[in-house]
């Protein structure tokens, strides 16, 4: 059949009687049918028959992509080329060319095209606002990847000017504005004032924006409800109600991870599968990032033979391959992290699904049963910040006891002066808030010649804070900017500083577990929220709980008085060696077991009925309520009355339009005292009213007017 088409395609060009849409048509047929190079060939052979058609520029803009399918990126390039010299205004042509020349490594050529593309003066249309949009994504994308935080800002400001409904920009504007450390974050401009650019915070940004933990839920939640990801979808993959049956067969449990390469989490996550596949559950990967041919990586592979790519797969295709498998639970090491697959999870291809290590709070979605973490991470109380169900370990995080350390490093070959107290924190700019940095240079005002030790940033942002700290009364050389290295490299480096000083709302968590393997103490400061709690759990987790303070004053007054007891540090760092290879944060095979545990007990639950349903009530009414706090004028961790402000406008919010309870912050008796206080408040208004008509006429006598 596709031969045919083919054919009578080929003599109806020959005859000059083939339209440009039936090409189209036809070429999509053959395409269909898995026939991509016949199909090129008609365009080609149309072209070579229609010199002077108006619109041949799309003929070669098809023929491009069906170029590329075929591996043929010369050509693909040539035919853009064609059309955009046909038609300079065609702005798609710029884009898919500036891809293919990002993608053969020549990105500056590629932005140098995408901006000619933008700064054509084209009509002024939807479709044209829509394709110029597209290229300032792709012009902020490439200089971000670039290390290039200022221009790429510019971009995504520009992309927003033109067109202000663009969730994915409002996302990328303020996770930039959060890596250059431009406090305040949030800035209105004409187009967008604070409540809209607050709303369109991405989950893993809002983290680290505010330690507000219901707005953190409602965010997830609206975020996971405009990702599409919820469907309808095909039935095919869905197992949510598949029995499991191990009478004949063992527990299978999958993971679905954009990282285990290097990478923060698959660093953390190595030793744990090496140790986890020896056990009685049969153990299935599937990977979702970037293309890995590392050590770790191989490690990784070497220790799980049921590994599958699934990076070329659509989450239709993808689903379908877990649901073959047969998997009882499957965990999302990603969340609402970069490269995340979460449209798989939504097509439920396991009866049980778990959110585990990837992202540092709640999913917010319909189908996430569970979230992992650990008595201090989720104190009893703080369930209702969540929409899964909370099951803990005795420490949340992994950690790979393998890991390799280089030779260590002087203090002078590192830039550091031999004879200061060295503070470090290792975590990525896009942590440092405001309220950290006072705290930080309260405490160097406090220790004279002791520095701080950073990670390095791009020139820009390293210039800002150092500025900063010479407005508030500190030598910008006491600011230190440790070069990114190797891991190896990175971790020899650590013994250097005398005390980590943790970030706060988003705290360390790989960086925090790798100095204490190191043994350096960390000081950290533990919020409300998961990101804000990570760091306390591995710092008690490795035996100094009393690094783990609960307010910002205790925790410049701890800083300031380690910066003076040298010998204090000493005896910590000499605690966390002696208790390295025995302290819950490296037990990775206790985390192993206990992990096992809990999975036998999802399986239980689901066994007897009792699978999690996620609590996703009034979570409208809750991000509206978190959005119009000023989250950067007060720090919200301080505020003591973090649950009166919530309740407060939830009230007003329920006597406008009445909510059902909600089992968060919002139950039955807030409905009732609400009832009851509406009740006083009507039985008091006629005395109000009868005051004030007495009143009236006593004034106007007193003033001689009526």
């Amino acid at each position: 059949m596709s031969e045919n088409l083919f054919l009578n395609a080929l003599q109806k060009i020959a005859s000059g009687s083939l339209a440009l849409t039936e090409l189209i048509d036809k070429a999509s047929k053959l395409t269909a049918a898995d026939q991509a190079d016949p199909a090129r060939k008609l365009y080609r052979a149309w072209i070579t028959a229609n010199p002077q058609h108006p619109l041949l520029y799309v003929a070669y803009f098809n023929c491009s992509a069906l170029d590329s399918q075929c591996g043929d990126v010369a050509g693909a390039a040539a035919a853009l080329q064609q059309a955009i010299a046909l038609n300079a205004d065609f702005i798609p042509g710029y884009i898919n060319l500036g891809g293919i020349l990002e993608r053969s490594g020549a990105p500056d050529r590629a932005l140098e095209l995408w901006t000619t593309a933008v700064n054509r003066p084209l009509p002024l249309t939807g479709t044209n606002v829509s394709h110029v949009a597209t290229t300032l994504k792709q012009i902020a994308r490439v200089l971000s990847d670039r290390q290039l935080p200022e221009r790429a800002e510019a971009a995504v400001q520009q992309c927003l000017d033109i067109s202000p409904q663009q969730n994915d920009v409002i996302e990328q504007l303020v996770a930039l504005r959060l890596a250059q450390c431009k406090w305040p974050i949030i800035v209105p401009s004409e187009r967008m004032d604070r409540k809209a650019l607050t709303r369109g915070i991405h989950p893993l940004s809002m983290a680290v924006y505010t330690d507000d933990p219901l707005l953190q839920l409602a965010c997830a939640d609206r975020y996971a409800r405009q990702s599409n990801a919820e469907g309808p979808h095909s039935p095919e993959a869905d197992r949510r109600k598949a029995p499991i049956n191990l009478k004949a067969r063992r527990l299978r449990v999958g993971y679905v991870s954009s990282d285990l390469r290097d990478h923060a989490v698959g660093y953390l996550m190595a030793e744990f599968f090496e140790l986890h596949t020896q056990s009685d559950i049969d153990v299935f990967v599937y990977y979702c990032g970037p293309e890995s041919n590392s050590a770790l990586s191989q490690r990784t592979k070497a220790a799980v033979k049921n590994w599958t790519d699934i990076r070329q797969l659509t989450d239709d295709q993808a689903a379908a391959k877990i649901s073959a498998d047969g998997i009882d639970i499957l965990v999302d090491v990603n969340g609402h992290t970069r490269d995340a697959r979460t449209g798989v999870f939504a097509r439920r291809p396991a009866p049980i699904l778990v959110n585990w290590l990837g992202y540092p709070g709640t999913m917010g979605t319909p189908y996430h049963h569970y979230i992992v973490a650990d008595d201090w991470i989720i104190p009893p109380g703080s369930e209702k910040y969540y929409s899964e169900k909370v099951v803990r370990l005795p420490c949340y995080q992994p950690n790979d006891r393998k890991r390799e350390v280089a030779p260590a490093p002087t203090r002078g070959e590192m830039g550091l002066p031999d004879d200061a107290f060295v503070y470090c924190c290792f975590n990525g700019t896009h942590k440092i808030s405001r309220f950290t940095f006072d705290r930080w240079l309260d405490i160097l005002k406090r220790v004279p010649g002791s520095v701080l030790w950073l990670l390095d940033s791009s020139e820009e942002t390293k210039t800002r804070l150092k500025e900063y700290a010479e407005r508030h009364g500190v030598e910008r050389t006491r600011l230190v900017f440790a070069l990114r290295v190797k891991n190896a490299a990175h971790l020899a480096r650590y013994p250097l500083a005398d005390l980590f000083l943790d970030t706060v709302p988003y705290g360390a968590h790989t960086t925090a577990s790798d100095a204490l393997w190191m043994g350096v103490p960390v000081l950290t400061l533990s919020g409300r929220g998961f990101a804000s709690r990570v760091c306390g759990s591995l710092v008690r987790s490795a035996g100094l709980p009393e690094l783990v303070v609960a307010d910002p004053i205790t925790y410049v007054e701890r800083a300031v008085s380690l910066g003076f007891n040298p010998k204090q540090v000493r005896a910590y760092k000499a605690r966390l060696a002696k208790e390295r290879d025995r302290c819950m944060l490296f037990a990775t095979d206790k985390l192993v077991a206990r992990l096992q545990d809990l999975y036998r007990g999802m399986v239980d639950d689901y066994r007897k009925g009792l699978l999690p349903r996620p609590n996703l009530a009034n979570l409208d009414a809750y991000l509206e309520i978190g959005i119009a706090l000023d989250h950067e004028h007060q720090e919200l961790l301080a505020t003591a009355e973090y649950e009166s402000l919530y309740k407060a406008a939830l009230e007003r919010r329920h006597l406008s339009r009445p909510m059902n309870a909600d089992g968060r912050s919002w139950t039955e008796a807030d409905i009732a005292a609400a009832a009851r206080n509406t009740s006083m408040k009507k039985i008091e208004a006629p005395k109000v009213v009868r005051e004030r008509e007495q009143a009236v006429p006593v004034k106007r006598r007193k003033t001689g007017t009526r």
